[in-house]
């Protein structure tokens, strides 16, 4: 109910304030459209929601928009692309951070390359992802990897580096032996980490999805307005000065990555479930 709550106020305050530029051109605000107009103000509306479609327009928008195969073939495209970047980041990501973080040999050879590489935004990848890859597709799916893999690799070698050094020396002193020590120790002791940065990095890997395929013009799609994903699909609709269908793509956007992200949060809670006892 609180969550509801919180989305109505959101829609009343951006269905208020893009309404503003009538509102406040009214008569009846003539003293106030004067004071805004000698505080310097050429525009008579809140600037910062009142260029933006009301929630009302973009619902007629996005009803004419549902019925169009190319909007759920746009969806499709984004989802697979994702979800191919993101497998292949939880692949190697995964037993690259475990290497980095249980062999101090491992760890001083690839970590300072890692750490170089980090900082750089995957979308700095995009161009050389174009020439590098055969074609576009390979390109999109290589900088979505980008996007989560680094995220993924940095918590599970923080998670694997915060484990209690007294559980190691316990099994040790036991006569755990190393296969031992990992299965019991590292790996559930990492889960926790693996899960919050596979959630993580999941946003960021819609982030950088959307922008590539802006930028590549939606992959294999050629000409038409469906089926180049959600990125495409947002800049189709800004060449063709259809801005409520920009907000369409933005909150289909929302939608996805929140589904996403909430489906691996029910997946860490099942892998995780000594946390659920918290």
């Amino acid at each position: 109910m609180r969550g509801m709550f919180s989305i109505l106020v959101f829609l009343v305050i951006w269905e208020v304030g893009s309404r503003s530029k009538h509102w406040l051109g009214a008569d009846i605000f003539s003293p106030l459209r004067e004071l805004i107009g000698m505080m310097g103000f050429k525009k008579t509306y809140l600037p910062w929601i009142g260029a933006v479609p009301a929630p009302t327009d973009v619902l007629h928008a996005w009803t004419a928009v549902v019925v169009d195969p190319g909007y759920w073939l746009s969806w499709y495209k984004s989802f697979s692309r994702v979800l191919a970047g993101f497998t292949a980041a939880m692949l190697v990501g995964i037993p690259f951070g475990l290497l980095l973080a249980v062999n101090r040999t491992a760890f001083g050879i690839g970590f300072p390359v890692f750490e170089m590489l980090r900082p750089i935004p995957p979308l700095a990848w995009v161009p050389i992802s174009i020439i590098f890859w055969p074609t576009q597709e390979l390109s999109i799916a290589f900088v979505t990897f980008l996007g989560a893999f680094y995220t993924i690799v940095i918590n599970v070698v923080g998670g694997a580096k915060s484990i209690d050094v007294r559980y190691f020396q316990a099994a040790q002193s036991m006569g755990s032996s190393k296969w031992d020590i990992f299965r019991r120790i590292i790996l559930p002791g990492t889960l926790p980490s693996i899960v919050i940065g596979s959630s993580v990095g999941m946003g960021i890997t819609w982030e950088v999805v959307v922008a590539a395929e802006m930028i590549s013009g939606g992959g294999s799609q050629i000409g038409g307005t469906g089926g180049g994903g959600l990125g495409f699909f947002i800049w189709n609709s800004y060449v063709g000065g259809s801005y409520e269908q920009i907000v369409v793509g933005m909150i289909s956007i929302g939608i996805a990555g929140f589904i996403s992200s909430e489906l691996l949060r029910t997946l860490g809670k099942y892998v995780t479930p000594w946390l659920r006892l918290r």
